[in-house]
């Protein structure tokens, strides 16, 4: 059942208009207003994920409503990022400072110890952008499509999400990364459905499986490294 959405400042109901196929503006007669992200633009950037879920802001009792509240929060700063982004990605900006500048955001938002972006050379990935790392490593560390966790999700075109990636036999060992104190990652492939542009590497020291929510929201963000990558080569 659809929930009527209402105001976070005086509890009336809000209306809602869409104001573009990414965001829908929601406006009180309060003058309070905010911003939700449309169920669209998942559908629309995520070639893996087919249900996204978009729940407006109902009167729940007490503890659904602080989960509530919670979730709006992080939805309001990931909306931010997006547009923050988006910004980057068409100004004329260099590939390598949007690609920096995502890593560190990406890692930021999903509280993630190290993001990596690698991107096709080739039959080769190369890393281009890190956030954890030492960036003397960037433009050094390569890996064939098809090999370690990173080039099989780039052969494949689908994400990995693994709690224990150090366990798993594709992984690769770089002695130079110390990888071994990481332990979750979320690897997702840079694609247009057609060819591979690279990878999105997320790490954690915890173990955990990143929700369906993040792996939505890093389906957007490698869809923005797509449109970077594009408009750069035009």
């Amino acid at each position: 059942m659809q929930l009527t959405p209402h105001c976070r400042k005086c509890g009336r109901v809000m209306s809602s208009r869409r104001i573009d196929p990414c965001r829908v503006r929601m406006s009180c007669s309060c003058g309070f207003s905010d911003f939700r992200a449309m169920p669209e633009t998942v559908q629309t950037a995520n070639p893996f994920y087919h249900e996204p879920r978009f729940t407006p802001h109902g009167e729940y009792e007490k503890g659904k409503m602080a989960l509530l509240m919670r979730r709006a929060d992080r939805e309001h700063v990931e909306i931010i990022s997006l547009e923050e982004i988006s910004m980057l990605v068409s100004l004329d900006f260099e590939l390598p400072d949007v690609l920096h500048t995502i890593s560190a955001k990406l890692a930021v938002q999903l509280n993630a110890s190290v993001c990596n972006i690698y991107l096709r050379e080739g039959e080769e990935l190369v890393l281009k952008a890190t956030h954890g790392f030492d960036r003397e490593h960037v433009g050094k560390i390569r890996l064939k499509i098809g090999e370690g966790i990173t080039g099989a999700v780039a052969r494949e075109m689908q994400p990995l999400n693994l709690p224990y990636a150090s366990r798993d036999p594709r992984f690769k060992v770089f002695p130079e990364l110390n990888e071994d104190k990481y332990n979750a990652m979320l690897s997702f492939p840079i694609t247009d459905k057609k060819d591979i542009f690279g990878v999105v590497n997320l790490q954690t020291t915890s173990v955990r499986h990143f929700t369906e929510d993040e792996i939505q929201f890093v389906t957007i963000i490698s869809n923005l490294i797509l449109s970077a990558i594009k408009l750069r080569r035009s």
